[in-house]
């Protein structure tokens, strides 16, 4: 049974969890209502909530340390721990990294993580050329080679100030290849099939059940070299309405909702019976312009678009005035993020003189589609302001509604093909290179709107391979201001990160990627 906003009826599956719960003593289950199931489970291959779940099942050799700021737990990047690995050497030049791995990691199926796992998990993200070989090509690594049972080579093609950071994330995965070479096919090497809807990792969890468009069932790995989570079993359960799921983590029917629209939290932060939770963001919400369609080949009406639009209203407006206003692509919880380069305040008539200057003394005309999707719970709500303030200096935008698979699917790095649309992005990893890489350089994987400057690629190519610190800054500080230059978004805002929890969940800490953990998770 379908939940909606008129019906708030338990699901069979919700019952059946709520009955868990209350009936054994030492099964804990936890129940995250979300927009939507997971589409898939390849860290290489994001669909629609995969990076969600996909982050408690695959991890990797190091993980950051974590330090109280103001009493909250945070993420330290200074400090880099060890985590499938125990320890790791390094070459005099920078360029061979040795890591051995720790003995008895198990995975769900009670095979034993080894450097060969290591390595085919790297190969298949090379051989897809997809976030795995980008996270690679930007942190300088070249080959991934098991040389023992327990130690794996890593060659770089020069030394990296981002590799270490990299080895924290959930991609390029690494998988319990005993098992995932059992679904492997002369047709697909790599299993990939078998990853849409099945796990095999060492992480704290793994996937159990899949209903397409209705829920997926983790549960704990008894194997977790990192000892037992607190809960046995996440629901991962699809209820589409906003407000279907905020009433039912009100009534306690679940733990845990994903990504609440600022009106919600501002609704929920007065309610005892819900607990909310804030960072700052390390993304960024836009309106991006893509110079390659005809409307937007010209700097001059890019810069417009941007005078065009009031930050501080939209802010009000969509983020309930709890955002901040974005002035560089690079966050500012980010070192090296510079907020002066981009000086487009609110000027109608300096947009409307611009228009002219690049051949629209009477605005544009022609109707020009401003895309958005579901993917974010601003995008509609910006859409729809940017679009009215565009109008007011006689752009005929008009929002345009497409499915968020189908707006990924656009936005790919091999198609690019949409000429104006509202997203969010951000870094994985903190720091002002690798979120340059990321969004701006021509191969980056989130660029996403086919900019493309050569003096910026080279000084970020320049930065990846700078160990300087003071210097890699210098690089963005330049980077960024070229970039504000060419103006191919119209920055918004910095969306705080709000995490909504039932009253007595406990251990949130916030990850770059913006997805809980849910190892780190406890209800009592």
């Amino acid at each position: 049974m379908k939940l909606t906003g008129k019906t708030l009826v338990l699901s069979a599956a919700l019952a059946l969890a709520m009955s868990v719960m209350s009936g054994a003593a030492k099964a804990e289950t936890m129940i995250l209502a979300s927009p939507q199931a997971p589409e898939g489970f390849d860290g290489d291959a994001l669909k629609a909530h995969t990076q969600n779940v996909v982050t408690q099942v695959y991890e990797n050799l190091v993980a950051y340390g974590t330090m109280e700021v103001d009493g909250i737990t945070t993420l330290n990047p200074d400090d880099l721990k060890p985590h499938l690995a125990e320890s790791w050497t390094v070459s005099e030049d920078g360029k061979t990294w040795v890591f051995k791995l720790r003995e008895g990691v198990l995975s769900p199926f009670g095979n034993e993580l080894t450097a060969d796992d290591v390595e085919w998990g790297w190969a298949k993200s090379f051989e897809q050329k997809r976030t795995g070989n980008f996270i690679a090509r930007v942190s300088n690594v070249t080959g991934v080679k098991a040389i023992s049972k327990y130690e794996v080579e890593f060659t770089l093609s020069a030394p990296s100030a981002i590799f270490l950071n990299a080895l924290t994330l959930y991609v390029p995965g690494i998988y319990d290849t005993t098992e995932v070479k059992k679904h492997v096919t002369e047709a697909d090497p790599w299993a990939l099939e078998w990853m849409q809807s099945n796990t095999a990792g060492f992480g704290a969890y793994h996937l159990e059940s899949l209903r397409a468009d209705d829920q997926a069932v983790f549960v704990a790995n008894p194997n977790y070299f990192g000892g037992q989570p607190y809960y046995d079993r996440v629901i991962y359960k699809e209820i589409p309405s906003e407000a279907s799921r905020v009433t039912l983590l009100k009534a306690g029917q679940v733990q845990w909702i994903d990504r609440p629209s600022i009106n919600q939290v501002v609704n929920m932060q007065a309610d005892p019976n819900v607990k909310v939770q804030r960072a700052t963001s390390r993304s960024v919400a836009a309106a991006r312009m893509n110079p390659s369609c005809e409307v937007f080949s010209d700097t001059r009406v890019r810069q417009a678009f941007n005078y065009a639009v009031d930050k501080d209203a939209l802010n009000t407006a969509v983020f309930a005035g709890q955002a901040d206003i974005a002035r560089s692509i690079v966050s500012p919880i980010i070192a090296g993020s510079n907020q002066e380069h981009f000086a487009y305040d609110f000027d109608p008539e300096k947009a409307k003189a611009l228009l002219a200057e690049a051949g629209y003394p009477d605005g544009v005309a022609e109707p020009v589609e401003l895309l958005y999707s579901d993917a974010f719970w601003h995008q509609e709500p910006v859409a729809i302001q940017v679009a009215d303030m565009l109008k007011k200096v006689g752009i005929n935008a008009v929002p345009t509604r497409i499915t968020s698979s189908e707006m990924r699917a656009k936005a790919a790095p091999a198609e690019q093909s949409m000429c104006f649309f509202t997203w969010e992005d951000g870094p994985i990893v903190l720091d002002a290179v690798y979120s340059m890489f990321l969004m701006t350089h021509s191969t980056g994987v989130s660029n996403r709107a086919k900019y493309n400057n050569p003096d910026l690629d080279a000084l970020i190519d320049q930065g990846r391979e700078e160990l300087d610190s003071e210097k890699r800054m210098a690089l963005m500080d330049e980077a960024q201001k070229l970039w504000a230059e060419d103006a191919p978004w119209i920055l918004v805002a910095y969306p705080a990160t709000f995490e909504a929890m039932a009253p007595n969940v406990s251990g949130w800490v916030y990850y770059p990627d913006e997805h809980e953990r849910w190892r780190e998770l406890r209800g009592d």
